[in-house]
């Protein structure tokens, strides 16, 4: 049985398998998460991610974490900019980050996601917290032979937490 858990911490230390890093198309680095993913992991990770091409939003790509001593593995998946879409398309490429987040780290134990698309992306983080809940459970409900034991969402603030834990 895979436990959904959530907590606040910082996904750079965050002690799990695999962490999530919410990324732009490009996937060299950005503000926010991004960004303190790659000062985290160092420069060998911009040089891995060029190497991927880019990823389009609701994509996701598996790369090592370098510097990153918490975790074996980043997968930097792309969420969608809310504004740029309707309602309805916005929550289905968020929830195709989460779903092909969670098929990438299938084989692993443990996986950490952060809030995608809640920042500078301006997904309203309620709205979010729902469509991550909703995405996880219905992989989860497709994928019972996962060796997934724990998904965590990883709250940066307080606020989040309390988000997080409403969805769940």
């Amino acid at each position: 049985m895979t436990s959904i858990i959530a907590t606040q911490a910082d996904i750079t230390r965050f002690p799990s398998d695999v962490i999530v890093n919410a990324a732009n198309t490009s996937l060299l680095g950005g503000g926010g998460v991004d960004g303190a993913i790659h000062r985290a992991a160092g420069p060998r990770l911009l040089e891995a991610t060029r190497l991927l091409g880019g990823a389009r939003t609701g994509e996701a790509k598996m790369t090592d974490t370098f510097g990153i001593e918490s975790a074996e593995k980043i997968i930097h998946t792309v969420g969608p900019v809310y504004a740029s879409h309707p309602e309805a398309d916005a929550a289905r490429l968020l929830g195709d980050c989460y779903r092909n987040s969670l098929t990438l780290a299938a084989e692993f134990r443990s996986i950490a996601f952060p809030a995608i698309s809640t920042g500078v992306y301006g997904y309203p983080p309620a709205a979010a917290a729902a469509v991550a809940v909703s995405a996880i459970r219905e992989w989860l409900a497709q994928h019972p032979d996962t060796a997934l034991e724990t998904i965590t969402l990883v709250a940066h603030s307080a606020a989040d937490l309390a988000i997080l834990q409403r969805a769940l």
